[in-house]
């Protein structure tokens, strides 16, 4: 039988319209007594169920992490117990022997008995921060969905310039859209708009849009997809200086500009910020926070065999963040990390090897962070250790076979010996 660690606690299954609350009480060395009732949702109600787990002496409650509906139910309780956050896959009950107070009875009992393992739960103030990144990360995908519906009514129009230009909403690429909506026909006249490198397209611009058929329909759908993103900038720019004013009234700005000092997190530092924390102490280390951000394969041995692992199902907010900062840092012009991502990017065919080196890098991120805040020193480029000579030796039979595949053939020199070197050093010519 497993030893019981906590003599007054209480389980909580959530819905949405009620709760089912297990009290479960008696020592620990014994037989529990378990009472449930129901309650709604309510603040009124909530607070009634307060009330009751704490007249019956209960120090620790558990909630199952379903959806946004624990937030209540945890706003309520917060401060007057200590509250637990379960992963639901971890408290699961069987099929066909589940009910709402069933279910709060078998939390209440893996409680009591320290069998679950508690997920993080941050700060207020870092909950709001994390609103706020959040929210801005949507107005992101928002616009790059509204690019997309734009790019859509073009193909539609016989517009082709989205397969000349790099990007259709770049300086050049929006003052041709403008003529467009204003109603120039003439290919020339809106390839006339072309700026800097640009006009070196200007023949196939012209083709692009000579003859095209672009009605008063799409010029409709097209303004109503720019007012938008009009809207979603001035969110933008709304959110970003919430977000700058949460920091500063939350004390995090030592720490953001910490980890503004990593490679390529500059833009993402604020929203990984947010997921993490200020501090890294609730994570016992870096593994630990790579596990919990899903950017660590998961474990799949069994027999004494491994199995293929994909990473974990983690922080996808945290995981997103890092593998943006990693693609960025794939475009830097030097660093450590960047010649790893390249490294790891070669050894394969580039669709399934490049993820692997995005993943590896921001994983690589994470722990820098971790240590970064975890000390309180800003990041230093790592300095490049001088290569061994087998390593030399190895590079130089890559770029031997590399050349061989292009027909030049070289016989590489072989090092000289020992003995020689020192005839040399000796000798009176020298």
């Amino acid at each position: 039988m497993i030893a019981a660690i906590i003599e007054r606690c209480a389980g909580i299954d959530v819905g949405k319209k009620f709760v089912a609350i297990c009290i479960m009480t008696g020592p620990a060395d014994g037989e529990a007594r378990s009472e449930i009732r129901n309650f709604g949702t309510t603040v009124a109600e909530l607070k009634q169920a307060r009330e009751w787990i704490v007249s019956n002496g209960c120090t620790h409650v558990i909630l199952e992490s379903t959806g946004s509906y624990w937030k209540p139910v945890f706003n309520i309780l917060e401060g007057h117990v200590e509250v637990t956050l379960a992963n639901p896959e971890e408290v699961k009950a069987r099929k066909g022997h589940k009910t709402d107070n069933k279910d709060a009875w078998w939390l209440a009992h893996l409680l009591r008995h320290g069998m679950v393992t508690p997920s993080f739960i941050p700060p207020r103030p870092q909950r709001e921060l994390r609103d706020l990144t959040r929210r801005r990360r949507k107005l992101i995908q928002s616009a790059a969905a509204e690019k997309n519906r734009v790019s859509k009514v073009l193909e539609d129009a016989n517009v082709k310039i989205g397969s000349v230009l790099s990007d259709v909403f770049g300086v050049s690429g929006q003052l041709m859209l403008e003529a467009l909506l204003e109603g120039k026909a003439d290919a020339a006249e809106v390839a006339c708009f072309a700026k800097r490198r640009a006009k070196q397209k200007l023949p196939s611009i012209i083709a692009a849009l000579e003859q095209h058929q672009m009605t008063d329909h799409h010029r409709t759908m097209i303004r109503l997809s720019l007012d938008h993103m009009r809207f979603l900038e001035e969110q933008l720019t709304v959110i970003d200086e919430l977000i700058r004013q949460k920091i500063h009234e939350a004390g995090y700005e030592k720490q953001f500009e910490l980890l503004r000092t990593l490679p390529a997190v500059e833009e993402n530092a604020a929203a990984i910020l947010a997921e993490m924390g200020p501090d890294p102490a609730p994570f016992p280390s870096a593994k630990h926070l790579g596990s919990w951000s899903g950017l660590c394969p998961g474990n799949n041995r069994s027999a004494g065999r491994s199995k293929s692992s994909h990473t974990t199902k983690g922080n996808r907010w945290l995981r997103a963040a890092l593998t943006e900062s990693a693609w960025g840092v794939s475009r830097m012009r030097e660093g450590h990390l960047r010649e790893k991502f390249w490294r790891i990017a070669a050894r394969g065919e580039p669709k399934r090897s490049r993820p692997i080196a995005v993943v590896a890098i921001a994983h690589d991120l994470l722990k820098l962070a971790f240590f970064v805040l975890q000390r309180g020193t800003p990041y230093e480029e790592q300095r490049g250790k001088p290569m061994s000579d087998q390593q030399q030796q190895r590079l130089i039979r890559h770029h031997l076979r590399r050349l061989g595949k292009l027909g030049i053939r070289l016989r590489p020199s072989p090092p000289p010996s020992p003995s020689k070197c020192r005839r040399k050093a000796t000798s009176p010519n020298h």
